[in-house]
């Protein structure tokens, strides 16, 4: 079930499941995509107030939804914004490969203007929305955990790399806490072979959201933002001590195009590697294994 195409009735029972109403404002950077959109619908049950913060208009609010039209690479704008919140879920950046320029202005800077916004405004706790590309060169054969080293599959994921480790740096001078969740496949239902084994449904991403907003053991604390996935590329654990049990079933919401994966023009390449497609752009055609 899309929770954007979902009846009310259906969200909340969706969602009943989830830790009850807080007290809490929180800012959503890039509240108007579709993660952040469908994430929106769950959170605006769980939470007082949410602060859209994009540049594109998000549409119809709910009732305790406010909208700031504002671009994150403008820090001082930013930091300005974040004065009456207490708590950030950054998900705004591109989401996929670009050229360095613009990675660097949005999903860079962006993000350390987040990390800066949080210092200046005393806020403690910020959930950043990595991504499984920050191991997307490691073979698939290999179960990766967050304890592993990171291994970027482009410069997108290395962008998220940066996020995390900044993250950690500014846990370790400030305090500020972050829950990094390595998204994988965000949407209502699996899309192909590859998704089968990264996917997380709307409610997962919304359990693991609060669980960096309220955990009292979260430092920067990185997780996998997958459901229960059979067989999978990513080993979770972190997560699951942290009290994250998952609702939904990769598995079980399959359908016929899950048996296959979207082509690629290397498949030799996008095939082998956990980043799929994403290993493959400016990739010289040469698959190069390292040793573990």
């Amino acid at each position: 079930m899309s929770m954007l195409n979902a009846s009310e009735s259906d969200q909340k029972k969706m969602s009943s499941s989830l830790p009850q109403r807080s007290g809490k404002c929180i800012a959503i950077t890039g509240g108007s995509g579709r993660v952040g959109t469908t994430l929106r619908k769950i959170l605006a049950q769980k939470v007082a107030k949410i602060k859209i913060v994009d540049k594109a208009d998000p549409g119809p609010l709910a009732d305790n939804e406010t909208w700031e039209k504002l671009d994150i690479s403008e820090g001082e704008t930013l930091a300005n914004c974040m004065a009456d919140v207490d708590g950030i879920v950054h998900l705004a950046g591109y989401p996929n490969e670009r050229e360095i320029a613009d990675i660097l202005r949005i999903n860079v800077l962006g993000t350390h203007n987040v990390l800066e916004a949080a210092r200046r405004n005393g806020i403690e706790r910020i959930v950043f929305g990595s991504s499984n590309h920050t191991v997307g060169f490691y073979p698939r054969k290999t179960c990766v955990s967050d304890k592993d080293p990171m291994r970027p599959d482009s410069l997108y994921g290395l962008s998220k790399c940066w996020g995390e480790l900044e993250a950690g740096l500014y846990f370790d001078k400030f305090g500020i806490r972050t829950l990094n969740i390595r998204i994988g496949n965000a949407g209502e239902r699996p899309t192909d072979a590859r998704a089968l084994k990264i996917w997380i449904s709307p409610r997962d991403l919304a359990q693991l959201v609060l669980i960096g907003l309220e955990h009292p053991d979260i430092t920067c604390t990185t997780v996998y933002g997958i459901s229960e996935i059979e067989a999978g590329w990513l080993d979770n654990r972190t997560a699951a001590d942290l009290g994250y049990l998952p609702y939904d079933r990769a598995a079980s919401l399959a359908g016929p195009d899950n048996a296959q994966e979207r082509p690629s023009p290397m498949p030799h390449i996008a095939e082998f590697f956990q980043g799929g497609r994403f290993c493959v752009f400016n990739h010289d055609g040469t698959l190069r294994k390292r040793l573990k």
